[in-house]
């Protein structure tokens, strides 16, 4: 076994597992890391471009963010893009695409002007665009079929020149890559490899048995999205959390439909992601559509025999039932689950879906676009069950033992070397290791946001052009008409009394 001990292994190959081994061979003192993977290569699963959206999620134009929750997000965001900017992987795994949240109609037009007061100094790149020019940037926002402007008041909040696309499966092979190349560190990587199970030593670690063998360990940190939840179940750990996979579809187009990323405003009501479109660096860069959201009973979407994991998981019991009738009892979200089912039928679901599409660009036609098979994946929402509720957030099982649990639905890609950071504070505390902070923090990390307050004042300008021009709007068009008034008698008689002459 001594020739099978490593200082760390990492349970899983995708995004988040592949930043944490790079993370430790860079700045760490960790010689000996292992990396085990259930499949034949890195990043087939959620991490791989069909997978997921693509997206560097910032905060600035998803607007189910916080701004406290954006500015955390904003720090590990941009350690994405410069890690990538540091290996020159522009236009090869990070591309630039402009990008916005698209408001429509008086109400979601208000809110964005609003949010975009409350985030500017956060993200002072932003930009404001009115009708005018979103017809210059995204025309088919804008028109419908017949080339009539549509009649709602509209505005997006975006942004131009900023890196927003990632190929996150391209990114995790860079990282094996880059932390195979550090000198002094050996990486090992075991691909067909599932891990049928991790035993706690009596002294000290872990014994990690998978197809490829034995292992050992003095630290484990599993990233293995929802399996996960079930390798630490194995190991008597968060028993008092189920999963529930949660599966996400697109469709996609045959054309360049739009120029950028366009996203909605986020429903409060609805706990899954606003309907976007994206361009697709894997398809040309022709417009995908989605994601929908469907509830499956299996851990990962395209790989047989996972359904019974699902139900191993799940632990199903009066806690779980309790946290689902919950979530069901909302007529919001119980009619958005069902009507993301009909998504998955053939005939209904592109008709269902042209009507939802079609809030951004009015003009889509049928054929123009399909849905997209094979692209999707699974995101694992977290059962609580002694809050009997679902969390939408990430979940990480620290035990404290030298050993760490991860479940990362979305944004873990954008999340990756963030959560790595986490993750390796923990380890060389626990392992007695030393971290290169000043080398991380130089090459990952921005330092703080600098605000531009010429740029934002001029946006403000804008900003305020757009409520002026609402109100003349409604000051010149919008008058309540009453002529005429009952008689008297009409107060006091019932008008069923009354007798027509």
């Amino acid at each position: 076994m001594k020739e099978n001990h490593y200082e760390v292994i990492i349970v899983g190959a995708g995004i988040s597992g592949c930043a944490l081994a790079y993370e430790m061979a860079r700045y760490t003192d960790i010689r000996k890391i292992a990396v085990i993977e259930k499949y034949g290569d890195i990043a087939t699963l959620n991490s791989k471009g069909t997978a997921n959206s693509q997206t560097i999620h910032v905060g600035d134009i998803e607007t189910n963010y916080t701004l406290s929750k954006a500015s955390i997000t904003k720090r590990t965001a941009k350690m994405v893009e410069k890690y990538c900017l540091q290996y020159g992987y522009q236009n090869s795994i990070i591309f630039s695409h402009q990008k916005m949240a698209l408001g429509i109609g008086e109400e979601e037009v208000e809110f964005l002007l609003h949010r975009y007061e409350e985030f500017s100094e956060l993200f002072p790149y932003l930009e404001v665009w009115d009708k005018e020019r979103l017809k210059v940037l995204e025309p088919r926002v804008v028109f419908d079929d017949e080339g009539n402007e549509r009649p709602d008041t509209i505005v997006g909040i975006g942004a131009i020149g900023q890196w927003t696309t990632v190929d996150y499966g391209k990114m995790a092979q860079s990282f094996i890559t880059n932390a195979k190349n550090e000198p002094n560190t050996t990486l090992d990587l075991f691909l067909n490899a599932p891990v049928s199970g991790i035993e706690k030593n009596p002294t000290r670690g872990y014994t990690v048995r998978s197809k490829a063998g034995e292992f050992s360990a003095d630290f484990v940190v599993v990233d293995a999205g929802a399996h996960s939840l079930y390798l630490a179940h194995g190991i008597g750990h968060g028993l008092d959390y189920a999963c529930l996979p949660v599966a996400g579809s697109f469709y996609l187009t045959s054309q360049h439909i739009l120029n950028g990323k366009v996203y909605m405003i986020q429903n409060p009501k609805l706990p899954f992601a606003a309907l976007h479109g994206d361009p697709d660096i894997l398809a040309s860069g022709n417009t995908r559509f989605g994601p929908t959201a469907l509830v499956l009973p299996k851990l990962e979407r395209f790989s047989k025999g996972t359904y019974l994991d699902f139900w191993k998981t799940l632990r199903l019991d009066r806690n779980v039932i309790i946290a689902l009738w919950k979530l069901m009892r909302e007529s919001d979200i119980r009619n958005y689950i069902f009507r993301n089912f009909l998504f998955e039928l053939p005939y209904f679901n592109k008709r269902l879906f042209l009507k939802d599409a079609r809030k951004i660009v009015p003009s889509l036609r049928l054929d123009e676009f399909e849905y997209a098979h094979g692209f999707g994946g699974v995101r694992p929402q977290v059962i609580d069950k002694k809050q009997q509720k679902l969390l939408l957030g990430e979940a990480s099982i620290n035990t404290g033992e030298g050993i760490i649990f991860n479940m990362t639905p979305s944004p873990g890609a954008t999340s990756c070397l963030g959560n790595a950071e986490r993750d390796l504070r923990y380890v060389v505390q626990y392992l007695g290791k030393t971290f290169d902070e000043e080398r991380f923090n130089n090459e990952l990390t921005d330092g703080e946001y600098c605000v531009l307050t010429a740029p934002i004042e001029a946006e403000k300008r804008t900003v305020n052009a757009i409520r002026d021009a609402m109100q003349q709007h409604e000051k010149e068009y919008y008058e309540e008409i009453h002529v005429g008034k009952p008689h008297e008698s009409f107060w006091s008689r019932p008008h069923s009394l009354w007798k027509r002459k």
